[in-house]
C-alpha cells in the first residue's frame, strides 16, 4: 500500500526532474515551464495524504537534475563555440535567445549563471554562452551549484510553505492550486510564447505546420 502511494508522485518527480534538466541543458527545453512545475510539485507535497514524498529528497532530485542540465549546457556550448552564432533560426531556435543571452553575460560575467536560473529562456542559453565564452569549469560550477540550489530551494518551498499556510488556514488547496499554477503557467511561458510569435514569418510557419496537422487528421478520419 504505502509503495503504491509512493510510486506515483516518484513518477511525477521524474518526470519533473527531466524537464528542469532539458530546460537547463537542452536548446529546445527553452518553453519548458520550469518555475511553474517546481512551484506545483512543492505545493503538493505539503499535503502527504495526497503526494506521498519528503521535502528533502524532492529538492535533492531536482538540484541535481537542473545543475546536471546546465553543465550539460556549458559542455554543449564549448563544443559548439562559435558555430553557435552562425545556426540558422528554426521554429525552436532563434539567434536574438543566443545574443541577449551573450550580452546577459557580457554586462553580469560569472554572477550571470545564478540570475539566469530565475529568468525564463536565460536559464536555458547561459550555460551555452559559459561554454562558448570558454569560462574555467569549476568556476561554472560554483555558480551553477548556487544558482541551481537558490532557484530549485526557493521556487519549490515557496509552492510547499504556501500550500501549508493554506492548509492551515483551512483553505481547501484543491480549490486553489490551479488557478495559482494557471497564473504562474502563464508568467512564466509568456515570454518564450512572445518570442516564439513576435515574428511574422515564425508565425505563419507555425500556423502552416497547424493546418498541414488537421488536414493530416481529417485525412486520417475518413
Amino acid at each position: 500500500m504505502q509503495f503504491a502511494q509512493t510510486a506515483g508522485p516518484l513518477a511525477a518527480l521524474m518526470i519533473v526532474a527531466i524537464i528542469i534538466f532539458a530546460e537547463n541543458g537542452l536548446l529546445i527545453g527553452f518553453f519548458f515551464p520550469g518555475d511553474s512545475l517546481l512551484f506545483t510539485i512543492g505545493f503538493l507535497v505539503q499535503s502527504k495524504a495526497n503526494f506521498n514524498l519528503n521535502i528533502g529528497v524532492v529538492l535533492l532530485v531536482l538540484f541535481i537534475a537542473a545543475s546536471v542540465g546546465s553543465s550539460v549546457g556549458y559542455m554543449f556550448g564549448r563544443k559548439l563555440g562559435p558555430r553557435l552564432f552562425k545556426k540558422p533560426n528554426s521554429l525552436l531556435f532563434r539567434q536574438e535567445n543566443v545574443q541577449k543571452a551573450q550580452d546577459f553575460y557580457d554586462k553580469y560575467g560569472g554572477k550571470t549563471i545564478i540570475i539566469a536560473r530565475f529568468v525564463p529562456i536565460a536559464r536555458t542559453f547561459v550555460p551555452l554562452i559559459a561554454g562558448i565564452a570558454k569560462m574555467e569549469y569549476k568556476t561554472f560550477m560554483v555558480f551553477n551549484l548556487v544558482g541551481g540550489a537558490l532557484w530549485i530551494g526557493s521556487v519549490v518551498s515557496l509552492g510547499y510553505f504556501l500550500g501549508k499556510l493554506l492548509t492551515a488556514i483551512g483553505v481547501n488547496i484543491d480549490m486553489v492550486l490551479l488557478p495559482i499554477v494557471a497564473l504562474i503557467l502563464i508568467v512564466s511561458v509568456s515570454p518564450a510564447l512572445y518570442h516564439l510569435l513576435k515574428d511574422k514569418k515564425q508565425r505563419q510557419a507555425i500556423w502552416s505546420a497547424t493546418k498541414l496537422e488537421f488536414k493530416k487528421i481529417i485525412k486520417r478520419k475518413k
